[in-house]
């Protein structure tokens, strides 16, 4: 999943553009009242339809960010002879199953995976297959804020279980007990989380599926950033396939997006482990079925692009370090900042002394120094003093935007 803070609002459409709703139309209650953009959002439009460059420290795109792509490669493996034919399978083709299978280890079976076309349309299908509207579904916070549509666009409510701070990110397993009621019916995690970058630790894990097998609850675990640990405690939990019969039914959640940094490709897919997994897989392809929106050639090239993502990962991985140790040494020198840890993922938690709002701070940088921050506020951050930065920023810009913000906080 990118970084893309609180979902963008477009204006509604009116008189000015090509159509206008008629006035007995009704829109559906799961869409937002308006489509406004936010105040950070408005800000940086006026700003660039003025002519003037915004260094962006929020980028989650890798392919904007200066990686070196084996084109060759990439295109030959797009050009396979299958993807001139449509054979089409719920679950998705065998061999890009098998492929995903053997990248992931633990045991894993193409049998226990389906592909869908995007980490997104994934949660789609699993709300829906776990929930009826008015449910709800449990998401530790600080957490990705476009769990709250996904959810929504389903009829569900997602509803936030704050985690806390103590020298790491921790879940706080008794808020999340006492915060199931009679129509929860599932909690979501992401290991490593975005933004804190907290790895759930194996004490956590055992807890979660622990509750969720008590309460009758699946445990949806998105783990699209697994692959980037930085500074990881020793007792961190690799990945949930390292448990190979959990308690409770598991769903996870990956795809090529962050494992190859290749989020144009448009493939995501579900590992289906636990109690009534069979079940659960076949009610997931009745699903599919009704769709079938992953596209015959990004299947064909699965096993091709996954030989080559080690190597795109690995520029990443790099990138992410040398960015940590720029803003390292810039913070030895600003003793009123300080970075959280950052056990996994592609972001930082910058903090700062609080002496304005979050998002009211990410104006002022946006106005003042023309650099692109996110607000801790956008990742339901507690209280104020955070920002959120990308530690996937070419180095030199990253090196550039802190020289820039530091004097101003």
């Amino acid at each position: 999943m990118e970084s893309k803070g609180r979902p963008q609002r477009p204006a509604l459409p009116s008189s000015r553009g090509r159509f206008v709703y008629p006035d007995s139309m009704r829109l559906s209650s799961r869409l937002p009242p308006g489509f406004d953009p936010n105040a950070l959002s408005a800000a940086l439009a006026r700003l660039r339809a003025a002519g003037r460059p915004v260094l962006d420290l929020t980028g989650s795109n890798p392919t904007r960010c200066g990686f070196a792509y084996p084109e060759a490669e990439i295109r030959a493996a797009l050009s396979a002879p299958e993807v001139l034919t449509y054979d089409p399978d719920s679950r998705g083709a065998q061999t890009a199953r098998e492929a995903i299978a053997a990248h992931h280890g633990h045991g894993l079976r193409a049998e226990e995976l389906l592909l869908t076309a995007s980490t997104s349309e994934g949660y789609g299908l699993l709300f829906k297959l776990l929930g009826d509207p008015g449910d709800e579904v449990l998401v530790p916070s600080p957490s990705y804020p476009l769990f709250d549509w996904l959810a929504r666009l389903e009829g569900l409510r997602a509803r936030p279980v704050p985690s806390y701070f103590h020298d790491r990110w921790h879940l706080d397993l008794g808020a999340l007990e006492a915060a199931v009621g009679p129509r929860t019916r599932a909690v979501v995690v992401v290991n490593p989380n975005n933004p804190t970058g907290h790895f759930l630790s194996k004490p956590e894990w055992h807890g979660l599926t622990d509750l969720c097998a008590r309460h009758g609850l699946a445990l949806l675990v998105d783990e699209v950033f697994v692959d980037y640990g930085l500074e990881a405690a020793e007792d961190h939990l690799p990945t949930a396939l390292a448990d190979a019969q959990p308690a409770c039914p598991v769903f996870l959640l990956s795809g090529l997006s962050k494992v190859a940094a290749l989020p144009q490709l448009k493939l995501g897919w579900i590992a289906v482990r636990g109690p009534q997994a069979a079940t659960n897989l076949e009610a997931l392809a009745f699903l599919a079925d009704q769709y079938l929106s992953v596209s015959s050639p990004v299947q064909a090239a699965v096993p091709a692009l996954l030989a080559l993502a080690p190597g795109i990962r690995a520029q990443v991985l790099e990138r992410l370090r040398a960015n940590l140790a720029t803003l390292d040494a810039g913070l030895a020198a600003h003793p009123r900042l300080s970075r959280l840890p950052v056990e996994g993922g592609w972001s930082v938690l910058l903090r700062r002394p609080a002496v304005d709002g979050d998002e009211a701070c990410a104006l002022r940088l946006l106005e003042a120094a023309s650099v692109l921050v996110h607000p801790g506020s956008f990742f339901d951050l507690p209280g104020d003093g955070h920002l959120v930065l990308s530690l996937l920023t070419p180095d030199p810009l990253f090196r550039d935007g802190l020289g820039r913000i530091f004097p101003l906080l």
